[in-house]
């Protein structure tokens, strides 16, 4: 029997190291190809090489995770696809694009082993899920991602306002002084630094050892992590939604159920949903 074939696309060459070292203990015959470092050198590896599994970053140069996806739609001979992203909010765009599964950074052993015998079973038995069952598949995953945990450390690239990707450099959060929250954020842009007043954030989100900014006019990254910086803000303003996320209460318009039951945030200056655990859920129960 003919081993199969993988494509990571992954524009992060330590994260895609250490997932090509990960399958090789958790699916020891899978092949792995050379890494497409961007989405363009994905589309163009994937229609040579015709992998049968491509595990996909999702913010990456040249073409998004969700456009290769897209593309790989019209092959004749179409992969399978798993998104790997830190952050949980794609999920439902990943299954609009066919997913078979997605994986959040940093990938956890017991959850890519998860992954792999579903992959194993989908090579095995090829067929085309109906919506209802990806459905039921998806609100499993979500729910398993949605465990009480600490602050994520993913990485991946960040969303411009209104949810496209590419994001400005950065360096690290300003502290506040003794006895006072957190009133700025200091981020480098070029050569400039720029001074974001903290009420003009809409949330933060945690990316690898940054911390993802969103403001109405784009996202910065700060050099620091979520649990670092979650003590210095004002906890009457800025509220924990999900371990990887804290948001600003004065930006929530309303919280929302899915037809999957999960919980999401609409907010007054950003089209992103913010989505909220079940461990945060009890915040917003009044709305």
């Amino acid at each position: 029997m003919t081993s199969p074939v993988a494509l990571i696309a992954e524009d992060e060459p330590l994260l895609a190291d250490a997932l090509r070292a990960m399958l090789a203990q958790a699916w020891p015959d899978l092949h792995v190809l050379p890494v497409a470092p961007d989405g363009t050198a994905a589309i163009a590896a994937i229609a040579q090489e015709q992998p049968d599994v491509v595990f996909l970053d999702i913010a990456m140069p040249g073409a998004t995770g969700l456009d290769v996806a897209r593309a790989c739609a019209r092959l004749t001979r179409a992969p399978q696809i798993v998104f790997v992203t830190a952050f949980d909010r794609f999920a439902l765009d990943a299954f609009d694009a066919a997913a078979i599964d997605y994986l959040l950074k940093p990938v956890e052993p017991d959850r890519l082993a998860r992954t792999v015998a579903r992959l194993r079973e989908r090579l095995a038995a090829p067929k085309h899920d109906t919506l209802s069952q990806l459905l039921a598949t998806l609100r499993t995953h979500l729910e398993d991602e949605a465990a009480p945990g600490g602050a994520v450390n993913g990485t991946n690239g960040a969303h411009g306002a209104n949810g496209a990707s590419g994001s400005k450099s950065v360096t690290a959060a300003s502290a506040p002084a003794a006895g006072e929250y957190l009133r700025f954020v200091r981020a480098s842009v070029g050569d400039e630094i720029r001074i974001v007043p903290v009420e003009e954030v809409c949330f933060f989100e945690a990316a690898d050892k940054y911390v993802v900014v969103a403001t109405v006019d784009g996202d910065l990254l700060i050099r620091t992590s979520l649990r670092e910086l979650l003590p210095q803000l004002d906890p009457s303003r800025f509220w924990q939604v999900h371990r990887s996320t804290v948001v600003n209460v004065a930006e929530v318009v309303s919280a929302q159920h899915t037809p999957l039951g999960r919980l999401t945030l609409k907010l007054k200056r950003r089209k992103d949903r913010v989505a909220v655990s079940r461990q945060y859920a009890h915040l917003f129960r009044q709305m």
